[in-house]
């Protein structure tokens, strides 16, 4: 495989990862639609528009605030500081901006019902088939994995073996979604839950990742992504050291 991998239609050469981006956000909120319509939504419409708003804007804030500051010194050095952070992102930056997009959302308009529940698996889905065109960028996107020794080493387009980190995190999402529904097969999960455990899981895993990937390491040993987990995990401690609370009924 050459990367990164274009598709072309007639003499237009499009970037897989573009095809696979917008894709996965295609069929992710499709799959939220559905969901929604089968499951019912415990928020009425117009708080839930107000949410999905709220959960977008704070997305893209929280990907391009966290992007741009993985690298500080490339950051600091380039002319236009503000250009680079909007040119830079990353999904952790954005789950976790959502959710803070969403949390003050819901403050202004009242909403004490918890709002993750329906998004959890739309958003696996869709970072699933985000992961396909990131793959697909090999070296050329800041997303690929350290030199390695390791059976399941890639060459990713400059000749080292690399560990493949997307594929990586696809086999933890599918797993993830997996457990997920065995859980709800066993347990009846708080109202937010299923949400919460999502977040936990993956925002541990992208700690443990981030050991594995290329990236500028400040002098106590953690990159910015680390440092954006752990503080991730600080918010979610009280369900981390007491996970009976997402087993509860109607907990809010």
């Amino acid at each position: 495989m050459h990367y990164p991998v274009y598709i072309e239609i007639g003499s237009v050469k499009i970037l897989l990862h573009t095809i696979f981006e917008v894709s996965g956000m295609f069929i992710g909120f499709r799959y939220f639609i559905y969901l929604r319509k089968k499951q019912g939504d415990q928020i009425k419409s117009e708080n839930r528009i107000w949410i999905i708003i709220g959960a977008i804007f704070g997305a893209i804030l929280g990907s391009r605030l966290v992007g741009g500051f993985e690298n500080p010194i490339a950051l600091f050095a380039s002319k236009n500081p503000l250009f680079y952070i909007y040119q830079n992102k990353t999904v952790l930056g954005g789950f976790l901006g959502g959710v803070f997009g969403v949390e003050l959302i819901k403050l202004i308009v009242k909403e004490k019902k918890s709002s993750g529940d329906l998004f959890t698996f739309p958003m696996i889905l869709a970072l699933m088939i985000g992961r396909v065109g990131c793959f697909s960028m090999g070296v050329f996107e800041e997303t690929y994995g350290s030199p390695t020794t390791f059976f399941a080493g890639m060459n990713l387009g400059d000749g080292i073996l690399r560990h493949p980190v997307n594929l990586y995190e696809m086999v933890f999402l599918l797993g993830l979604w997996i457990g997920l529904v065995q859980i709800e097969k066993k347990y009846t999960l708080a109202e937010g839950g299923r949400f919460k455990i999502f977040m936990i899981a993956y925002v541990a895993f992208r700690f443990l990742l981030d050991f594995i990937k290329p990236h500028y390491t400040f002098s106590f040993g953690l990159s910015t992504i680390q440092i954006v987990c752990a503080l991730g995990l600080i918010y979610y401690l009280p369900y981390i050291v007491q996970p009976k609370k997402l087993l509860q009924k109607n907990h809010v």
